[in-house]
């Protein structure tokens, strides 16, 4: 599973720049508010990447693939739709794209969801064995 630990290195490193990024280059450009939402899309990112690599590291002790593979994905998808957004609404105060923001946190939830129910079976597993 190198794919989680690749775009889980990259969501870190570009979030600890737009971190950088939000805390000195957008400080006297926008609103207050607005920096809090950066900042927020700037923590679910960095949250998520260390989901995605915590998700490749779990491959290696014999649980499901195909649940985490599914994880994997979710995260991704949440945090280009959840961060994305975000970060699109404070750099360019386009409006539309906020009613995406919750399809992200859907994805976070179902990618969390997912890690638990590979938890909960391998539990099951090993019980019976």
């Amino acid at each position: 599973m190198r794919l989680p630990i690749i775009t889980g290195a990259f969501f870190a490193v570009t979030a600890v720049m737009a971190g950088a990024f939000g805390a000195h280059g957008l400080r006297n450009i926008v609103s207050e508010r607005s920096l809090e939402v950066f900042q927020t899309a700037v923590t679910y990112q960095m949250y998520h990447a260390i989901a995605l690599v915590l998700v490749a590291l779990l491959s290696g002790f014999g649980l499901s693939r195909r649940r985490l593979s599914l994880a994997a994905g979710f995260f991704f998808s949440g945090v280009l739709l959840f961060s994305g957004s975000l970060y699109t609404l404070v750099l360019t105060d386009i409006r539309w794209v906020g009613p995406i923001t919750p399809l992200g946190g859907i994805c976070f939830m179902i990618g969390w969801a997912l890690l638990l129910t590979v938890g909960l079976r391998q539990n099951t597993t090993q019980n019976r064995g």
